[in-house]
Formats: C-alpha cells, sequence, structure tokens
C-alpha cells in the first residue's frame, strides 16, 4: 500500500477503517481476556467477581462522634484524623480528653 499515492480522502477513509478495525480488535482481546482470567480463577475454585471483589476496599460507615465541645455541642469530633481546634484549646485549658467524652 502506497500511501504517497493516496488521496487525502482515501487516506482520511483509511484512518477512520484503521480506527474501526482496533476498536473491534480491542473488543475482541477484551473477551478472550475475560474468558482467560475466569479459567484461571476457576482453577481455584473462584469466580472473577470473588477475586475483584475481595480486593474492592469497602467504605466505613460514618463514624460516631466520641467528643463534644462544652462550650458549643454542635461541635463533636469522632475521635479520628487531626484533633480539631476546639479540642487542642480546650486541652490548653487544663482539661483532660475524657472530659469532653460524650456519655
Amino acid at each position: 500500500m502506497d500511501l504517497n499515492a493516496m488521496s487525502s480522502a482515501e487516506l482520511k477513509q483509511l484512518q477512520a477503517d484503521l480506527a474501526n478495525a482496533i476498536e473491534a480488535r480491542q473488543k475482541e482481546d477484551l473477551r478472550a481476556a475475560h474468558l482467560a482470567a475466569e479459567k484461571a480463577v476457576g482453577e481455584f475454585g473462584f469466580s472473577l467477581e470473588d477475586v475483584f471483589m475481595s480486593a474492592v476496599k469497602r467504605p466505613k460507615g460514618k463514624a460516631v462522634p466520641k467528643y463534644r465541645n462544652p462550650g458549643n455541642p454542635d461541635q463533636t469530633w469522632t475521635g479520628r484524623g487531626r484533633k480539631p481546634k476546639w479540642i487542642n484549646e480546650v486541652l490548653e485549658g487544663g482539661a483532660d480528653l475524657t472530659d469532653l467524652e460524650i456519655t
């Protein structure tokens, strides 16, 4: 195939045909890979869903607040992550973290 001898219209058509051929080949390759993966995990007694669902990190539930600001009851902290500014201020004032626990 002599690309230099082709017109721009023919080259554009060739480009479109190539894009379609590549997309079709990728779909075929993906199907083949999927079947090969199913066969491989099946040899161990698993399904693809078993394998991939075990690798998915499940989101943690929303944490329940453990501490409440005595000066502003709307401010709470779960005890996870960085301490809020109000916690640090209360602790600097001489209070103990256990004083702020929600009972």
